[in-house]
């Protein structure tokens, strides 16, 4: 069976891209930071302490590719002298560090513009769209209207959004509208109705996404956010890897939020699943039961949401060691002409300043039982990994990007 399996590591970058200073990133380097930090003992906890400890990924030549992408004299990481698997990292093509950009780009459609984004004032969005809304809506006003991180700012307004009924509106560096609100107090399908709305009212201004934020909690102490989070994201520009899997009448399964990146194109079967070990849970269980022709493709959510952009050094430290020990099930279910690659969609270097993602080289890691075992260097562009496994699923060449021999 021909099969494969995209496992992104949600913000997982291996090292500042070249134009990294032009975003305010070229000190940026996500896996590197985290690993020096737990090699000085920064990232130790009453759950984790000493080096970064992730030998299936070292295994499958991860660290290798972090020194390729980020020369320093100590990465912090383990020396492996022969990977398993095909190893690199690639430079992104699209303008911007956001998650669209970068899904798209690794499925073979790269980004040639900007999308537009929100001052970094306050208020930070227009007096009309808000009027706007709020009268679509029948709304009693919105809070914040600000540049925020999302788990600070229901911190901050999350009880006053319930007594008065206001829901949290906030947008980041990335081009992004987010409505945050109490999953019970406002409910989950009163903030869905009004994301629907702001989507159609952001459209015009080529904003990329309208995020539902749910929280729950009885108090600002303990306000968290739900996985009942929702991405309304503008239709990919172009045809993806995942419309052409579909036009060929093969499979594509989408686990966690994939299908919302993707506005749903290309997908045949959607998987919903919140948090990092109930992700890898629910893709293990699409492989056992996958036919021939079937790509699965899995966001692993929380290294982003959780640990990057609230700047967690040790939670992400301790996230990529626990997924690293999940992967020998994942090892075991292959079969000899299955491939699964590993990769990222941007950076989120927790050791930086601020809370947004930042613009980085992402790891290329190609395993499985017939994979050379090689260092495949610097690709120039994420598209090449979409190109490759549009190879490997026997279809039609996409439009960008170059195929990766993978076999001997």
């Amino acid at each position: 069976m021909t099969r494969a399996v995209i496992l992104v590591l949600d913000s997982l970058g291996v090292g500042a891209s070249a134009d990294a200073d032009q975003y305010g990133d070229s000190k940026a380097c996500t896996l590197g930071h985290i690993a020096q930090a737990c090699q000085a003992g920064v990232a130790d906890t009453e759950v984790r302490t000493g080096p970064l400890s992730i030998p299936n990924l070292l295994a499958l030549g991860l660290g290798e590719a972090l020194k390729n992408s980020w020369p320093q004299s100590d990465t912090g990481l383990q020396d492996v002298q022969q990977p398993k698997a095909a190893y690199g990292y690639a430079l992104e093509h699209s303008f911007d560090k956001d998650t669209p950009s970068g899904h798209w780009e690794m499925t073979g459609v790269p980004v040639p513009f900007k999308w537009a984004t929100f001052p970094k004032t306050t208020p930070c969005f227009p007096q009309n769209l808000i009027n706007e809304l709020v009268e679509r809506c029948e709304l009693p006003g919105v809070l914040g209207q600000c540049h925020a991180s999302g788990t600070t700012i229901i911190q901050d307004l999350g009880e006053e959004s319930i007594k008065t009924g206001k829901p949290i509106v906030y947008t980041s560096a990335d081009s992004v509208f987010q409505i945050a609100a109490h999953e019970t107090h406002f409910g989950l399908d009163k903030l869905l109705s009004v994301c629907q709305i702001a989507k159609e009212l952001t459209a015009p201004m080529n904003i990329t996404r309208v995020i539902a934020r749910p929280f729950d909690g009885d108090h600002a102490r303990n306000f968290q956010r739900t996985h009942n989070r929702k991405d309304l994201t503008t239709a990919p520009i172009e045809n993806t890897l995942l419309d052409a899997m579909k036009a060929a009448n093969h499979q594509v399964v989408s686990v966690g939020k994939i299908n919302d990146i993707f506005a749903g194109r290309g997908i045949t079967k959607s998987i919903k699943a919140g948090g990092n070990m109930a992700l890898f849970d629910a893709m293990l269980d699409e492989i056992k039961t996958a036919q021939d022709n079937t790509l699965i493709f899995v966001n692993f959510v929380d290294f982003d949401s959780l640990y990057g952009h609230r700047r967690d050094v040790a939670g992400y430290a301790q996230a990529l060691e626990d997924f690293d020990t999940r992967l020998p099930e994942l090892f075991k279910l292959m079969t000899d002409e299955d491939v699964a690659l590993i990769t990222a969609d941007h950076g989120c270097d927790p050791t930086q300043p601020g809370s947004d993602h930042t613009r980085e080289h992402v790891p290329v890691v190609f395993f499985g039982p017939n994979i050379k075992a090689q260092n495949i260097g610097q690709r120039d562009g994420f598209m090449d990994m979409g190109q490759t496994l549009a190879h490997h699923f026997k279809i039609k060449p996409l439009k960008h990007g170059q195929c990766i021999p993978l076999y001997e």
